[in-house]
């Protein structure tokens, strides 16, 4: 019994070890096959999607061997859900959605019905152009007829069209001009220019659009020059790249983003092909205007045109009549083209936009055209640029950047030089705030041209963009060769601080320096030829800076512009090419000669309030000739003037005026009121050097050998106004008691202007003897013996007016003594500084002043100032150097041995009561001037 139990367990056990293995190997075996079923139907699955669910629906034998096999079935009816699921989705949110979105990006004519905007003159933003434009409507096979949406392309700078017709080439032509209508019709006639080519048709194709030839918005080009029309389209790119993108932008469209309006019209060239691929050279010079064309405005629209290039393309295939597949809305998609308007509806709305754009072209442009919509919202990082004029209604522009640096302007008397400064600098000032641009004016002309950017006593306003304006200066040329000094210390000041940096150019610094203030100057010499005038060191220290400023400049910000009637007569520049070759903007006015390049005569043919804007050195393809609106007529910068002066910084300074007809007043010179008792060595201010700060002429009486002054000269006024600054500048250095005065009046005619020094010093608290000829050579005496007792407490001055009118007096010799008081006179002039006397002293002529010294040395008198006398005449008292200086009126010759390498030239002070009228004017002076001058 054991034995059988124990054989009945076994068989048991083996049993249920079977059924086990059989249930698990059965397991394995349907988890195989399903996996297999999984597999099959996602293969399927993946083929369908490869094919599209409609089409595997429709023609199944397409994408299985058996479309009876179930798993095929499954994936087919799960596709299929998958389909319905997201069509109902897509009915409820895709169609409004995408509605939505083509609305926002591209409203009015981009996106909506023919008859909503046809025949309507365009006004659409420029600056932001719609990114997508409407071709049809769109569905999907098998959706319902609610997600239809709108099917759009991109244009313009956003991509190139690519149409493929398949076989029905015809069906392309209404789809291009339907595209073509939505541009020309949303924005403002002229902003899209339009270049067509058809290879099968001698007149072009696109009739409708015909009416835009008569004002050249579309040119049609014959089928066997294609050469010629791409040859217009790469110098256009060129001349975009060489101009517009040289500085922080990279595409005209960002341009005219950060500038709020499009200087540059879009091109859109159109080509009808045949199917064949162009001749290799032509299909090179198509692919690099595809390559670079966006970015410059031009789009190009290929119609059975093969190409193959690595640039932005969208593409629409014509599948039959009136239907299209792009790839905007991918394969599946069928897009219902919209039907074109009637062949009269499309001629009329383009001879109405044409109409229009001649009506622009031809209606006078005033200087209010030359302004932006907004006050000083360009920045110059890179460079400046303004519309100065306009051809054919569109603007003309002037850039003044790394490019083109400098400008030189030429015209002869008459020809609008002034009108077109004011007008260029106008546009300037209006685009770029003070922080951005500082102007420096000069004016060699007998005129008040600058004048009108300075504050006048009945208008108070100014440019605030000036720092600097020189009027009536054609006889002091070395107020433009202080110009000059200065543009040459500030480049260098801005080179220094760029090597700090580890930059070189002025965008770098900007950009590494965000907190300092960097605006780009510009520097105008109007009639700059008179600086070159004479063969004298004036010139030729002038020539070498213009050079120096003119080659490095650019880097650093600072552009110059010289105009003048002809500079062929500037003997300086002979030799020195390197000069007018960096003024590579040129304009040339009516009947200008030599601007231009020698064999570019366009300036010759110009009507009046016309010009030649070139960019190119004069080159004759450069050309671009602008109509130049009248800027200063009664009431136009005027009033551009106004607005931006109640726009200046508070705090902010109005420009220094230098006016060559007036002399400046001594109580408003700056170096005369900031003088104070608590400086340390004295200065004896004597008249105002010519330099661009509008510095005094002074000479610091220390307590050392030399230290006195001889006024020298035979004009009364301006003698005694260096006398009578000396006095009354270091009256103002000391403390009553801390100085006395003795002055001599040793000519009668000069006793008015003596004495009245006299009061003034008495008014101020002052010790002052006044002493006659009767009384000279005792007081003299007095001082000399004084000084021999040792130094005296208190400075004294010793101020004689006509030194040389007591010559004989002081030779009178003491009959007991045998001295004279000219020994005495010597021994202060030799010994008085040192003892805190100084003499400062008028002599009529250079022989007297040498008469008085006798056998002493000449420096005894350590500084001096001259007034009509000649150069050759002061080469003693000049360190023995020759003198190159012809008398001017109301002008001297500075020279302090301490301090001078040469002698500078000087204005004498005004000391009157009232202060000198300047040519500052009155909006309604400066209307009649420029009425009666005419330039």
């Amino acid at each position: 019994m054991k034995r059988s139990d124990r054989r009945r367990r076994i068989e048991s056990a083996f049993e249920h070890l079977r059924s086990s293995i059989s249930a698990a190997l059965g397991a394995a075996e349907n988890a195989h096959q399903r996996v297999l079923d999984t597999c099959a139907e996602q293969e399927h699955a993946l083929r369908i999607a490869q094919f599209g669910t409609a089409r595997a629906e429709r023609e199944p034998e397409q994408v299985t061997d058996d479309p009876a096999d179930r798993h095929f079935q499954v994936a087919l009816r799960r596709a299929l859900a998958e389909r319905d699921e997201t069509f109902r989705e897509w009915t409820e949110q895709g169609p409004p959605a995408l509605q939505e979105l083509v609305l926002g990006s591209s409203p009015g004519s981009a996106s909506g019905e023919f008859g909503d905007w046809l025949g309507t003159i365009g006004d659409g933003d420029t600056a932001h152009p719609p990114e997508l434009w409407r071709i049809g409507t769109a569905t999907v096979p098998d959706a319902p007829r609610s997600s239809a949406f709108p099917a759009v392309v991109p244009a313009l700078d956003f991509a190139h069209l690519r149409i493929t017709t398949d076989e029905v080439p015809d069906t392309a032509e209404p789809l291009v001009q339907n595209l073509l209508l939505r541009l020309l019709s949303h924005f403002p006639p002229g902003q899209v220019r339009i270049h067509s080519w058809d290879v099968a048709r001698l007149t072009g194709t696109l009739p409708d659009l015909h009416p835009l030839t008569s004002a050249d918005l579309l040119t049609a080009h014959d089928p066997t020059q294609l050469g010629e029309m791409l040859d217009v389209l790469s110098d256009h790119v060129k001349r975009i790249h060489r101009h517009a993108l040289l500085g922080e932008h990279t595409t005209v469209r960002e341009l005219a983003a950060a500038q709020g309006k499009r200087s540059e019209p879009w091109r859109i060239a159109v080509l009808f092909g045949n199917g064949q691929p162009l001749r290799e050279e032509q299909q090179q010079q198509l692919q690099r205007i595809a390559r670079n064309g966006l970015a410059c405005g031009i789009q190009l629209i290929t119609v059975d045109l093969p190409m193959t290039v690595n640039s932005t393309f969208e593409s629409i295939t014509l599948i039959g009549e009136n239907r299209a597949r792009t790839s905007m809305t991918g394969p599946e998609a069928v897009v219902a083209l919209d039907d074109p308007p009637s062949r009269g509806e499309a001629a009329k709305t383009c001879s109405k936009i044409a109409a229009e754009f001649e009506s622009r072209r031809a209606r006078v442009r005033t200087f209010d055209d030359l302004l932006p919509d907004e006050l000083w919202q360009c920045h110059s990082r890179s460079e400046l640029q303004a519309p100065v004029g306009f051809d054919e209604g569109e603007e003309v522009w002037v850039r003044l950047g790394d490019a083109s640096p400098h400008t030189l302007i030429g015209g002869p008397s008459g020809s609008g030089k002034t009108n077109f400064l004011y007008g260029m600098l106008g546009a300037m000032a209006a685009r770029y705030s003070p922080d951005e641009l500082e102007l420096y004016l000069l004016d060699f002309k007998e005129g008040v041209s600058f004048a009108q950017f300075t504050p006048g006593r009945r208008d108070p306003s100014w440019l605030p963009h000036a720092k600097l304006v020189g009027v009536n200066v054609n006889t002091d040329r070395e107020f433009g060769l202080a110009l000059l000094r200065f543009l040459a210390d500030e480049m260098r000041r801005r080179a220094d601080k760029a090597k700090e940096y580890e930059v070189t150019k002025l965008e770098e610094l900007r950009a590494e320096d965000p907190e300092g203030r960097w605006p780009r100057i510009v520097a105008v010499i109007d009639e700059f030829q008179y600086l070159f005038a004479d063969r004298d060191p004036v010139t030729a220290q002038a020539t070498k800076l213009l050079e120096d400023v003119a080659r490095r400049g650019r880097s650093q910000g600072i552009h110059l512009v010289l105009a003048s009637q002809d500079v062929s007569g500037i003997e300086a520049f002979w030799g020195k090419p390197a000069i007018f070759e960096q003024f590579i903007l040129r304009i040339a006015l009516p009947k200008a000669r030599r601007v231009l390049t020698e064999h570019n005569h366009a300036a010759m043919e110009l009507p009046r309030w016309h010009a030649v804007v070139n960019h190119e050195s004069g080159v004759k393809h450069g050309n671009e000739i602008a109509r130049i609106p009248d800027a200063t007529a009664r009431d136009t910068f005027h009033q551009l003037q106004h607005q931006l002066w109640e726009r200046r910084a508070a705090g902010s300074q109005p420009p220094r005026l230098f006016d060559g007809s007036n002399l400046p007043k001594l109580s408003s010179m700056a170096d005369y009121r900031t003088l104070t008792t608590s400086a340390g060595t004295p200065r004896a201010l004597l008249g105002q050097v010519i330099d661009v700060e509008g510095t005094a002429a002074a000479v610091r009486l220390s307590r050392s050998p030399g230290r006195n002054i001889a006024v020298i000269g035979s004009v009364r006024e301006d003698t005694t106004s260096a006398l009578g600054a000396a006095a009354l500048s270091l009256s103002r250095q000391h403390e009553p008691g801390k100085i006395r005065f003795t002055i001599g009046a040793l000519l009668d005619d000069v006793d008015a202007e003596a004495r009245a020094v006299a009061e003034d010093l008495r008014g101020r608290g002052h010790e002052v003897d006044v002493v006659g000829l009767d009384e000279v050579s005792a007081t003299l005496d007095g001082i000399a013996a004084g000084i021999a007792a040792g130094a005296a407490e208190v400075r004294h001055c010793v101020v004689l007016y006509a030194v040389d009118a007591a010559q004989t007096t002081l030779e009178r010799k003491d009959p007991v003594t045998r001295a004279c008081a000219l020994d005495s006179l010597r021994t202060i002039l030799k010994q008085g500084p040192e003892s805190r006397v100084h003499v400062i002293g008028w002599w009529r002529s250079v022989q007297r002043v040498k008469n008085t010294l006798g056998m002493g040395p000449v420096d005894d008198i350590g500084a001096w100032v001259a007034f009509d006398v000649h150069g050759q005449e002061l080469s003693t008292f000049a360190a023995g150097q020759p003198v190159n200086w012809s008398p001017r009126s109301r002008r001297g010759l500075f020279f302090d041995r301490s301090v001078h390498s040469r002698p500078e030239v000087v204005l004498p002070f005004d000391l009157g009561g009232a202060p000198p009228v300047p040519a500052q004017r009155t909006t309604e002076l400066a209307a009649e001037l420029w009425e009666e001058a005419g330039d």
